[in-house]
């Protein structure tokens, strides 16, 4: 297991907040677009993000809006404000030292998936892959049949209207894609080694599709 630096927050140039782990051996870097409800706080997100960092993945988990932003729902629907303040943290990632130069991925759940696929076709040449984790992704309905970065899609189970709507977005998109239904599963994957199958499956991803920096 590479060794790991302490998680440190972070605050944006836009004010908004972020946690930022980076293992001493880094081979990519992996950045998380929370959903309705959740934050750069969120222990599914956080569960995920110690999975991928003990894999040598640095991760950055941050708020695409600010806590007075997300009172307001039709916020966490704007696909296309979540889309640029994600582009806002790839740039910004870009420029950090510890970061400058990895290759990167996202992860995305619910509207936050929306807004990692639209980012990713927004910047295609610096996102390598995507993972949707209980994800709206037709909400980025017009970007799908752009979107270049291999995705996978994690919904569970139970989540049948979910399942249905990633089902028809990924007949939309052209990329490499996978769709991955999670016995037993509901929306937020609570059920006991639900989200462990998730995390498994979102490194596998990564790592089968980030270049690894570190080589």
């Amino acid at each position: 297991m590479p060794n790991r630096l302490a998680p440190r927050a972070i605050v944006l140039p836009d004010g908004r907040e972020g946690v930022l782990s980076v293992p001493a051996r880094v081979r990519g870097l992996v950045i998380f677009a929370h959903g309705s409800g959740s934050n750069r706080l969120s222990p599914r997100n956080t569960a995920v993000a110690r999975d991928l960092q003990a894999r040598g993945f640095a991760t950055l988990l941050c708020d695409l809006l600010t806590e007075e932003e997300a009172l307001d729902r039709a916020n966490v629907f704007d696909i296309s404000l979540l889309a640029r303040r994600l582009g806002d943290v790839i740039a910004w990632a870009s420029t950090e030292p510890t970061l400058t130069g990895l290759p990167l991925g996202l992860y995305g759940a619910s509207t936050g998936a929306a807004g990692a696929i639209m980012a990713a076709v927004n910047s295609p040449h610096e996102v390598s892959a995507v993972v949707s984790r209980g994800g709206r992704p037709d909400l980025a309905r017009a970007a799908l049949p752009f979107l270049r970065a291999p995705t996978l899609l994690a919904v569970g189970a139970n989540d049948t209207e979910v399942i249905a709507l990633n089902r028809e977005a990924r007949e939309q998109m052209t990329c490499e894609s996978e769709l991955l239904i999670v016995p037993g599963a509901s929306h937020l994957f609570e059920e006991p080694g639900a989200l462990e199958q998730v995390s498994s499956a979102a490194v596998r991803w990564f790592e089968r599709h980030v270049p690894n920096h570190a080589l």
